[in-house]
């Protein structure tokens, strides 16, 4: 009798297959690691596609300089698992060398890190970065080709991309540009959690329900209280359950609420939500619909 593929099977092969298209089309890439949900996923998936060898790319981090602690000693630990080389670039280098310029020093580092990136990328000479981006994220993921171009300032421009017909993708490139490829772009938040819960992986502390001192902003959103997110003036804090149900500069990543203290009450929880997890987490994307957008003409993951 033929063997279906579950959904979930389904998304991983074509997922496997994309690394190995990179790891077949480039010469030098590298795959961007945070230590979050989703980069925790691709390297699953890097697992199962090239062990028991060593990845053929190292995992690199843009350390904002503002994540929470949890992450980072995550990511630290899991990349000490896997012996695998982690290059790690912090935007406070990128300060220190005039590269960035921040209008006030709690301004969110989160948009600048495309400065580091590009200088990270030209360090090494990446030809291809693989993130972890979704579709389903934000309106202007669902723009991106899986082989996502970008010309020779990193500028992504969703009027000059490739057809990807038949699940060819093209990493030709000519000198100073490169590829930014998204092995899970066709994932949902829902299936990175089922299989998380499938595949039994560690996840950083704050992605579980846990007691935390937040603000209560005008227009819903919590605001962690931290040492550089102290509570606003005029307003007063209060300690609720929440979660984080995504990671990232700590001035802009806002948690939760929720009673979600297991991988399977998370998925019950995410099925049934109708907020986008940028939506329901992010503070600096709330400007404008066009924010991301924006962000990725400049570079931006």
């Amino acid at each position: 009798m033929p063997q279906t593929l579950t959904h979930l099977e389904a998304l991983e092969s074509e997922a496997i297959h994309i690394l190995r298209e990179v790891a077949g089309q480039c010469s030098n890439p590298a795959l961007l690691f945070s230590g979050g949900k989703d980069s925790l996923v691709l390297l699953r998936l890097a697992e199962k596609a090239f062990r028991p060898g060593r990845f053929p790319f190292p995992l690199v981090h843009i350390d904002t300089g503002h994540n929470y602690p949890e992450v980072t000693e995550f990511r630290d630990l899991r990349a000490a698992e896997l012996d695998e080389r982690l290059i790690v670039r912090t935007l406070d280098d990128s300060i220190a060398k005039g590269r960035i310029v921040l209008r006030s020093p709690n301004e969110s580092r989160n948009r600048h890190q495309s400065v580091t990136l590009l200088d990270t990328q030209e360090e090494f000479k990446f030809d291809c970065l693989i993130g972890g981006a979704r579709r389903d994220e934000e309106k202007a993921r669902a723009k991106e080709r899986i082989f996502s171009f970008r010309d020779e300032f990193g500028q992504w421009d969703p009027k000059n991309q490739r057809p990807e017909l038949w699940n060819l993708y093209n990493a030709r490139i000519h000198p100073g540009e490169h590829i930014r490829a998204f092995p899970i772009s066709n994932w949902t938040e829902l299936d990175v959690w089922q299989y998380i819960e499938e595949e039994g992986l560690e996840l950083p502390s704050i992605y579980f329900a846990h007691e935390r001192e937040v603000v209560v902003l005008s227009g819903g959103a919590l605001l962690p209280v931290t040492p550089l997110t102290p509570v606003p003036a005029g307003s007063v804090s209060v300690r609720k359950t929440v979660r984080f149900r995504t990671v990232g500069d700590i001035s802009c990543t806002a948690p939760v609420l929720s009673e979600a203290r297991t991988v399977a009450a998370i998925v019950k929880e995410t099925a049934t939500t109708e907020i986008t997890e940028r939506g329901a987490t992010r503070l600096d994307d709330q400007t404008s619909e066009a924010s991301m957008e924006q962000r990725k003409k400049e570079a931006h993951f």
